[in-house]
């Protein structure tokens, strides 16, 4: 797994460890020599390794965006650690389908985007499309050689007065997975340092500043604190939070909750966004690109989006779908399903343009997509909320007064991030568009402000303990109830009450059965008590980060008292700019009580230049 062992600068001393028979930590793994060395710990800290490690510049996560970041600060040399829970290519920027956009313009957002964030994604749109293709993303090609560009779901021309936009290029219906393995290449070749398997836990915050984090080595059992002048999160969404999605097992919102412990807050987390093609039964992604919703062969989106059909935005197709079923005009024998149709399009182009599709519709529902319809069903797919940043990644809080304030040292990009370019809805393929922009604006703005081998100022000796008391607390855990029976709890709660269509009645209700679980979490209770590979421990610290996430979610979303894009409310169908054109901020300030904290911050309204892009004015979204 491309690590090699390094000897420290001297030998860690001999420990006593009681949790489990390893000897104590004798090396450091890392891809080139890294200054490491065993910290001083006292108390019950004093039970754990605690290795101590020093970087310019660290990176949380290994997926599309972390790894855009990653490599462009070792590219511009910085001394980069790249931590990250997973081998990097198994990172979930693998499963995108569907490709990446190259844009002049976005309203899918519903007017909740900041105009200033939308203009730099769509001003860097067509140059980091060639610099991927620079890199080695083996784009699909027309027949004069040039990248073929699809059509995709809420595109427009004109700001959707114009027609179907053909902007979305593609490797085939594999572009995250050819992306994640480019940018993982070019990390590897810019001598990024990867400590993989390693699960970050909490930041270090010394006087409002992030200096660092601290994580777990889920191979040997012992700790590290991440010294860093720079701190990226790059750790995707937390779909895992609702019972039926696309998202990997993995997508559990550790790096915003890692922020709500920080004390500082999470944006937007009420617009989730729910992907109309999920199979049924089963939540794997069918992405778009194809003819949508058949019932006996007849499609039905020219009723609800005459010009755009399928085409429309994903939040528009989800509530069209769930009102066929809704009404009667479902499939199958409980009629609570819809039909995707892809046999209309020639075998040829099937192999050729939708391979990862027709494959992954034969494993999952046994459909040879040449001859019959797929069963689908909306499926949660994407957070929108997340980590509020500027367009440079800075994240950002509010002070005293409400006016927006930057966190010394604290990036946040891709899923983890609130930019917010795709405020309300996220249009299709603006995802890697996303994460490879605001990676790449990650290192652009840290190569600005910062200079490789900068000496590290003094920490508190006990920066990070109390994280390490947390964890071993967690590991004792003896309670009745098990994790996976809390996880399935706040799924099902969050699956039934902030759906696709809500009122105040389920969110209410909603608010009520999520706070009831997370009280329940100080009674998990933990088998396992060792430190090396413990799922269990994992899955429980997973837990604790996917529960802060739920309860700041469901509670955003019973106070917007509108619908604005993903969220559609039945008693209030109409979106108030007038009172609700604003960012929802959401803290916990007691991460042991559901409380959650609500106050609003102001949209940007205006661009970088309006002389280059004016921003677009706000009116009624029609497809």
């Amino acid at each position: 797994m491309l690590r090699c062992a390094l000897q420290q600068s001297r030998r860690v001393t001999s420990l006593a460890r009681s949790f489990h028979a390893s000897a104590a930590a004798q090396k450091i793994v890392g891809s080139s020599p890294v200054k490491a060395q065993e910290a001083k710990t006292y108390g019950i800290s004093s039970q754990y390794p605690l290795i101590e490690h020093e970087y310019d510049a660290i990176v949380v996560g290994a997926g599309g965006a972390g790894l855009r970041a990653a490599f462009g600060l070792a590219e511009a040399g910085f001394k980069t650690a790249c931590i990250t829970k997973l081998f990097p290519t198994r990172s979930h920027t693998v499963a995108a389908q569907g490709g990446i956009n190259a844009a002049l313009g976005v309203k899918g957002s519903d007017w909740l985007g900041d105009q200033d964030a939308i203009h730099y994604m769509c001003r860097e749109a067509p140059k980091s499309v060639i610099e991927l293709e620079h890199f080695g993303v083996p784009f699909s090609r027309t027949k004069e050689g040039k990248i073929y560009q699809r059509a995709f779901g809420g595109q427009s021309l004109q700001f959707g007065k114009g027609g179907q936009a053909y902007r979305c290029a593609a490797v085939a219906d594999r572009t995250g997975h050819s992306l994640l393995h480019t940018l993982y290449g070019q990390s590897l070749r810019h001598n990024t340092n990867f400590f993989i398997e390693y699960f970050a836990l909490d930041l270090i915050m010394e006087d409002g500043e992030c200096v660092g984090v601290i994580a777990l080595s889920t191979e040997d059992g012992t700790l590290h604190r991440f010294r860093a002048h720079k701190t990226v999160l790059a750790t995707g969404g937390y779909g895992r939070a609702y019972f039926s999605c696309t998202s990997a097992h993995t997508c559990t919102g550790d790096g915003n909750a890692m922020v709500t412990r920080a004390g500082l807050p999470l944006q937007d987390l009420e617009f989730v966004q729910f992907h109309p093609t999920g199979i049924y039964g089963a939540g794997c992604l069918i992405t778009e690109g194809a003819l949508r919703g058949h019932r006996c062969g007849e499609p039905f989106m020219a009723r609800y989006a005459p010009t755009a059909k399928d085409l429309a935005s994903r939040d528009v197709v989800s509530r069209s779908m769930t009102m066929e079923i809704r009404e009667g005009r479902g499939v199958g024998p409980e009629k609570d399903h819809i039909y995707l149709q892809l046999s209309h399009l020639p075998a040829e182009i099937l192999a050729e343009r939708l391979p990862g599709i027709s494959e992954t519709a034969s494993i999952f529902c046994g459909v040879d997509v040449t001859k019959e319809p797929i069963p689908v069903l909306p499926t949660v797919h994407y957070n929108m909320g997340g980590i509020p940043t500027k367009y440079t990644g800075e994240v950002i809080t509010v002070d005293k007064d409400g006016n927006d304030k930057v966190v010394p040292g604290l990036y946040a990009a891709g899923e983890a991030a609130s930019v917010s370019v795709h405020g309300a809805n996220r249009l299709g393929a603006n995802s890697l568009l996303d994460i490879v922009v605001f990676g790449r604006a990650c290192a652009h703005h840290i190569k600005e402000t910062l200079e490789p081998g900068k000496p590290h100022k003094t920490i508190s000796a006990d920066a990070g303990f109390a994280t390490i008391e947390d964890l071993d607390r967690l590991r004792k855990a003896d309670g009745p109830k098990p994790t996976a029976d809390i996880r399935l709890a706040m799924q099902k709660a969050m699956q039934t009450d902030a759906a696709v269509f809500r009122t105040q009645t389920s969110l209410d209700e909603g608010v009520e059965k999520v706070s009831q679980i997370y009280e329940t979490y100080k009674d998990v209770g933990i088998k396992d008590r060792s430190m090396i590979w413990n799922s269990d421990l994992v899955e429980t610290l997973e837990l604790r980060n996917l529960l802060q996430c739920a309860t700041q979610t469901i509670q955003a979303a019973a106070a917007r008292k509108e619908s604005r894009g993903a969220h559609a409310r039945e008693d209030f169908t109409e979106r108030d700019d007038a009172k609700w054109m604003k960012h929802t901020l959401t803290w916990q300030h007691d991460m042991t009580k559901p409380e959650v904290e609500i106050k609003y911050r102001g949209v940007v309204g205006t661009t970088l230049d309006e002389n280059e892009c004016k921003a677009v004015p706000p009116f009624k979204r029609t497809y």
